[in-house]
C-alpha cells in the first residue's frame, strides 16, 4: 500500500494533465487506469484515431476532386483499409506512449486497474488500496445508448466500433447529426460509403449559430451525406451482417425502414462513473448523472474533488484540460481557474467548423443587443487558391460597447482561426482591436480579420 497526496482516477485528457500540473506543482501523484494504454477514450477510441481518418480521408477527396485541376495528373490512389488502420493504430501508439514517458519524466505512478473509492481517503485498485490526501475523478464518458438500438460493435457500432470496421461499408446509417456522427459520416463518405444521417431535430448540430447549422448541412449533402431530419429511431434490426433502422417521421407520425451494412448511434454521450463507489460514499450526483460539484471542483464529500465528462459542461477533451489543471491548483492550495465563456468547440469535418461565445440565438432570447460582422471565405486569397472558398467568418460583439461576445467559423482551418478570437475575447477586445491588428497576407486568418472589419465600417475585401 502506498500513500500519496492525490490520486486521480482515470488517465484521459482531463486526467493525465491533472496529474502532470500536480507533480508539477510538488505533490507526489498516482493516476488510475484500467485500460492497457494511457490516454483514455480521446486518445485510445475517439478524437486521435478518428483525426487520422479524417486526414486520410480528406487527402483522397483532394487527389479525386482538386489534384487534376492543379496540374497533378494520373489515377487516383486506391484505399487499402488494411494499411490506413494501421496508420491509424501507429498514431495512437505514438500519443499514448508520449503520455507514458511524461509520466516517468515527472514522477507519477501508473496504479494499473480499475479504481474504486471504498472511504474518502481511500482508492481501491485491484486488491490493493491506497491513502490519498486528495482524490480526483475523471473517469470520463461513454456512449449513450437509445431504446431499441442493441449495440453489438459489429453491425451496430458506437463511435468505437465505427474505427475498428473491418471494411468500408456499402451503406451506412448515422443515428445523430452531432459532431461525433458528422465527422465519422463524412469519412465513410469520402471513402465510398453510401451514408444517411437520421436525427431526431430539424437542425444538425443542436446548439450552435443557426447560420453556421444550414451552410453545414448544406455543404455536407453537397458532399454525398443524406439527411433525413425531424426523424425518430423507434428500433435497430440486426441481421447477420446487415441491420434495419425503423423510424417515424415526427412531422406526420409514418413509419420508414432503411437498410444498412452499418449503423453508427452517435446520439451523444454520458458520464461513466460505474464502480467506483460514489452513491455508498453520499457523493451528490445530478438527475443526469453528473458529479455536482462546487466552484472549486469539490464534491460534496471533502477531499474528493470531480472534473471533465463526469460533471457538467459541454464533453469536450480541452475543457476536461483546463478543469484538471485547475483543481490540481487547488489542491496545491493556490487558485485554480477556467472561464467557461471562453471554451472552443471544434467539428473537424472538411471544411471545419468552430465557434466559442454567444450565437445569436442566445443573444436574441437574453435580449443583448448586439452587431453581426460577416466574411466570406470566398473573398480570401488564400482559401481561393486552395480550393477552400465555402465558408465564411462571423463574430457577434456588443452593440454599445464593441466587446466580442461571440464568434462562429465554418470554413478552412477554422479550428485554428478561432484561437485568435479566443485570445482576444480572454482580454476583453472589441472587435476593433481585431480589426487594428496586421494579420500577414495571404493567410486564411485574414478572413478573421475582414470580418472585425464588418462590425465596423465593412470589410476591405467584399
Amino acid at each position: 500500500m502506498a500513500s500519496y497526496d492525490v490520486i486521480i482516477i482515470g488517465s484521459g485528457p482531463g486526467g493525465y494533465v491533472c496529474a502532470i500540473r500536480c507533480a508539477q506543482l510538488g505533490l507526489k501523484v498516482a493516476c488510475v487506469e484500467g485500460r492497457e494504454t494511457l490516454g483514455g477514450t480521446c486518445l485510445n477510441v475517439g478524437c486521435i484515431p478518428s483525426k487520422a481518418l479524417l486526414h486520410a480521408s480528406h487527402m483522397l477527396h483532394e487527389a479525386e476532386h482538386n489534384f487534376a485541376a492543379m496540374g497533378l495528373k494520373g489515377k487516383s490512389p486506391s484505399v487499402d483499409w488494411k494499411q490506413m488502420m494501421s496508420y491509424k493504430q501507429d498514431t495512437i501508439g505514438q500519443n499514448t506512449k508520449g503520455i507514458e514517458f511524461l509520466f516517468k519524466k515527472n514522477k507519477i505512478d501508473w496504479l494499473k486497474g480499475w479504481g474504486s473509492i471504498p472511504q474518502a481517503g481511500k482508492v481501491k485498485v485491484g486488491d490493493e488500496t491506497h491513502d490519498a490526501k486528495n482524490i480526483i475523478i475523471a473517469s470520463g464518458s461513454e456512449p449513450a445508448s437509445l431504446p431499441g438500438v442493441e449495440v453489438d460493435e459489429k453491425v451496430v457500432v458506437t463511435s468505437t466500433g465505427a474505427l475498428e470496421l473491418g471494411k468500408v461499408p456499402k451503406k451506412m446509417v448515422v443515428i445523430g447529426a452531432g459532431v461525433i456522427g458528422l465527422e465519422l459520416g463524412s469519412v465513410y463518405a469520402r471513402l465510398g460509403a453510401e451514408v444517411t444521417v437520421v436525427e431526431f431535430l430539424n437542425v444538425v448540430t443542436p446548439g450552435m449559430d443557426g447560420e453556421v447549422q444550414k451552410t453545414f448541412q448544406r455543404t455536407l449533402k453537397k458532399q454525398g451525406l443524406k439527411f433525413i431530419m425531424g426523424a425518430a429511431v423507434q428500433k435497430t434490426e440486426s441481421l447477420k451482417t446487415k441491420a434495419k433502422v425503423h423510424y417515424k417521421l415526427r412531422k406526420d407520425d409514418s413509419d420508414h425502414v432503411l437498410d444498412a451494412d452499418v449503423v453508427l448511434v452517435a446520439t451523444g454521450r454520458k458520464p461513466f462513473t460505474e464502480g467506483l463507489g460514489l452513491e455508498a460514499l453520499g457523493v451528490t450526483m445530478s438527475k443526469r448523472g453528473q458529479i455536482e460539484v462546487n466552484d472549486k471542483w469539490e464534491t460534496n464529500v471533502p477531499g474528493i474533488y470531480a472534473i471533465g465528462d463526469v460533471i457538467d459542461g459541454p464533453m469536450l477533451a480541452h475543457k476536461a484540460e483546463d478543469e484538471g489543471m485547475a483543481a490540481a491548483e487547488q489542491v496545491a492550495g493556490k487558485h485554480g481557474h477556467v472561464n467557461y465563456g471562453v471554451i472552443p468547440g471544434v467539428i473537424y469535418t472538411h471544411p471545419e467548423v468552430a465557434n466559442v461565445g454567444a450565437t445569436e440565438e442566445s443573444l436574441k432570447e437574453a435580449g443583448h443587443a448586439y452587431k453581426v460582422g460577416k466574411f466570406s471565405f470566398m473573398g480570401n486569397g488564400r482559401a481561393k487558391a486552395n480550393f477552400a472558398g465555402d465558408g465564411f467568418v462571423k463574430i457577434i460583439a456588443d452593440k454599445d460597447t464593441d466587446r466580442i461576445l461571440g464568434a462562429h467559423i465554418i470554413g478552412p482551418a477554422a479550428g485554428d482561426l478561432i484561437h485568435e478570437i479566443c485570445v482576444a475575447m480572454e482580454f476583453g477586445a472589441s472587435a476593433e482591436d481585431l480589426a487594428m491588428t496586421c494579420h500577414a497576407h495571404p493567410t486564411y486568418s485574414e478572413a478573421v480579420r475582414e470580418a472585425a472589419l464588418a462590425c465596423g465600417d465593412g470589410p476591405i475585401h467584399m
